[in-house]
């Protein structure tokens, strides 16, 4: 069974936490806020509305209805399918659910199969992929509001993205993508935005450097990728 999730955090450090999940699987949707047991910043609910009145009354995770209900999908027949599968996997980490089964990054597998697009985001595909032609009787089907940064409609448009990719490839290579390094041919922002990585590692390898050197937060396909173009020199 494919288990669709998204989750909206307090942030993107190290010690930040899920204030609300959204979770799709066959014809069952569920949304829950969840008190993350620290303060929101301005800047995370400017993105995903949420505010810390909202979760004041909202229970802390282990006590949350999304606990145990993962719980019980968290199987090794289960694949998870997310929009940047890492960070959503490594919040639920921290509150102690690991995944068993497999898993599906559909960011990673957009970039992978749809080369040189403007950008990966998943409200950018929404409309790239022409999602929102099909997204009004879907979403009425789960009676939820379609809403960019609200977990549960994030989870939706990320079912409705992987089935866009399955006209690509088939789960199981999507499961494959999802798992291996991911060579990406253009630096998606920076001075050097949209140039070849091959060719910036001609002109200008100290950039790069600094990049992999000082930008701890570097996605890790990116950091892969600058490391091979700039070993390539060196052969």
């Amino acid at each position: 069974m494919l288990v669709f999730l998204d989750s909206e955090t307090t942030g993107l450090e190290v010690g930040d936490r899920i204030c609300a999940l959204g979770i799709v699987y066959e014809n069952i949707s569920h949304f829950e806020l969840i008190n993350p047991i620290k303060k929101i910043p301005p800047m995370a609910s400017s993105i995903h509305h949420i505010t810390n009145e909202m979760v004041k009354v909202a229970p802390a995770f282990e006590f949350s209805k999304s606990y145990p209900l993962l719980q019980e999908l968290n199987t090794k027949e289960n694949i998870l399918v997310s929009h940047n599968a890492p960070f959503d996997v490594a919040m639920l980490q921290k509150e102690g659910v690991v995944w068993q089964g497999e898993i599906i990054d559909t960011l990673k597998c957009s970039k992978a199969l749809m080369e040189d697009l403007a950008g990966y985001g998943l409200q950018f595909l929404r409309y790239e992929c022409k999602l929102y032609r099909k997204e009004e009787e879907l979403f009425e089907e789960y009676t939820i509001t379609a809403m960019a940064h609200n977990a549960l409609s994030d989870a939706l448009h990320t079912k409705m993205l992987l089935e866009y990719l399955e006209d690509l490839e088939c789960v199981e290579k999507l499961v494959e993508i999802s798992q291996s390094r991911l060579l990406i041919k253009r630096l998606p922002f920076g001075k050097y935005a949209k140039k070849s990585i091959k060719s910036i590692a001609l002109k200008d390898p100290k950039y790069l450097l600094w990049m992999v050197d000082g930008m701890m937060e570097l996605d890790e396909d990116l950091r892969y990728s600058i490391d091979y173009y700039v070993r390539q020199l060196e052969l």
